[in-house]
């Protein structure tokens, strides 16, 4: 990379993006060129400015972060990507890099992390908050015990994991769809199988069993 670092902030919260910009530009060789408040306004910005690294949030209005990074690699913008995000989910950190992203941020950690993340890109490396390396394998295990308790919960995949925490969190099949971008029909039928795998019949009976095992999801 160049001397200069620049760098390409998108958030939702301007009060995060300058916080995180001046913790940013507190360091030597490093400046932010460009904010962006939701997806859209990220990739048109990143496509335009073609920054060394673009630290997005998941959570956006419109297109969230992993949307806009698939828009990236397909039209072949170089870029490193850092995500922020408040989720510590395997399937989420396994997605993120699916798609190549080299830094994944918590952000109740990011004014501490946020440094050490960049440089790491810079210097070719990887970068993951310790905090979500920790939370990864407490999961790790639970998940791996609830699929030992549970007939059918080992067989669900990444996906419908995330769907079914979804569901826990009282969520639609449409609010879904649009989270993960996809069609409404397609949550349905995942919500079909995921209930044929657990052995659940009944209206209800999916809810009740996200709820209660929730935490282990």
């Amino acid at each position: 990379m160049k001397n200069e670092t620049q760098i390409v902030i998108a958030d939702d919260h301007s009060i995060f993006r300058k916080g995180l910009r001046a913790v940013i530009e507190t360091e030597q060789g490093l400046r932010v060129i460009a904010e962006a408040r939701d997806g859209e306004e990220a990739f048109r910005q990143i496509k335009e400015l073609r920054p060394d690294i673009a630290v997005l949030d998941v959570d956006m209005p419109g297109i969230d972060g992993f949307h806009v990074v698939k828009e990236l690699r397909r039209s072949r913008i170089p870029c490193e990507i850092i995500i922020l995000t408040i989720h510590s989910e395997e399937d989420m950190f396994n997605e993120a890099l699916s798609l190549g992203v080299k830094g994944y941020v918590l952000k109740d950690n990011s004014s501490t992390d946020i440094i050490n993340a960049i440089q790491a890109l810079r210097q070719g490396h990887h970068f993951t908050s310790p905090s979500i390396t920790s939370q990864l394998i407490r999961h790790t295990e639970r998940a791996a015990a609830l699929g030992e308790k549970v007939t059918g919960v080992s067989d669900l995949t990444p996906t419908e994991r995330r769907i079914l925490r979804l569901i826990a969190e009282y969520k639609t099949s449409k609010q879904i769809a649009d989270e993960l971008c996809v069609h409404y029909r397609t949550i349905e039928n995942h919500r079909t199988n995921i209930s044929a795998k657990l052995g659940l019949h009944g209206s209800h009976a999916l809810i009740k069993f996200a709820l209660k095992h929730q935490p282990d999801l």
